[in-house]
């Protein structure tokens, strides 16, 4: 249930950042809200990290012209690091 919340908060954040958001550019290049919502959501439960990443990238890929996968694998990829920086060197009371 949360999995398909999560696919559906990225399909709707990448439906506004790709037909509102090229229009307002941020200090000459464009806000993606998609990105810094699938880098936080790496500090939530352990696995909705990884599929908001997933989301994030997958929807980004088929909304952009550019190559399928790439958006994907840099999310993921950046969500494992930011997994295994905070198990190794961060503590939390809450774990």
């Amino acid at each position: 249930m949360r999995t398909v919340l999560i696919f559906f908060i990225f399909y709707f954040l990448v439906l506004i950042q790709a037909s509102f958001l090229p229009h307002l550019g941020v200090l000459g290049g464009i806000f993606s809200p998609v990105f810094i919502l699938a880098i936080l959501a790496n500090f939530l439960p352990p696995r909705a990290g990884l599929a908001s990443a997933f989301a994030g990238g997958f929807f980004i890929d088929v909304f952009s012209a550019g190559l399928i996968g790439r958006n994907v694998l840099i999310l993921l990829g950046l969500a494992i690091l930011i997994k295994i920086i905070l198990r190794k060197y961060v503590r939390s009371p809450l774990r």
